[in-house]
């Protein structure tokens, strides 16, 4: 028996691929944020990834910042970024500008504030 895929995207065509990325709506958005988790949080929750949130410490995996670990202040779904506490771009006046990192470049550590919706369903998913 053969897989199918949901109907709102049918294409297996890297075009349209990207398309579908970038006119999601933000319901389909929060998908794209997932993050991995580090080896810890995997054998405790017993996934491989979720959902990045604001207030979950993280350690930058790709790019300049490669290696610093800190808290995600902000998470943008329309630009699929995050916003890490370490990671600033400092400019040429000297003040610093938050930079953003794509979720895929991130490895959840700790997972923060405890809201209840988020640990119901951990909780159900098992």
């Amino acid at each position: 028996m053969q897989r199918t895929r949901p109907s709102y995207n049918r294409s297996v065509k890297p075009r349209k691929q990207r398309k579908l990325a970038k006119a999601a709506p933000l319901h389909m958005r929060q998908s794209f944020m997932r993050c991995n988790l580090s080896k810890e949080l995997r054998t405790k929750i017993k996934k491989r990834n979720i959902q990045l949130r604001k207030g979950d410490e993280v350690r930058i995996m790709r790019g300049q910042f490669k290696g610093k670990t800190g808290t995600v202040n902000k998470v943008m779904l329309r630009k699929t970024k995050a916003y890490v506490e370490g990671a600033d771009n400092i400019k040429r006046d000297g003040s610093k500008a938050p930079y953003p990192i794509h979720p895929s470049n991130l490895m959840i550590t700790k997972l923060g504030s405890e809201d209840k919706m988020r640990k119901k369903a951990m909780e159900r998913k098992k």
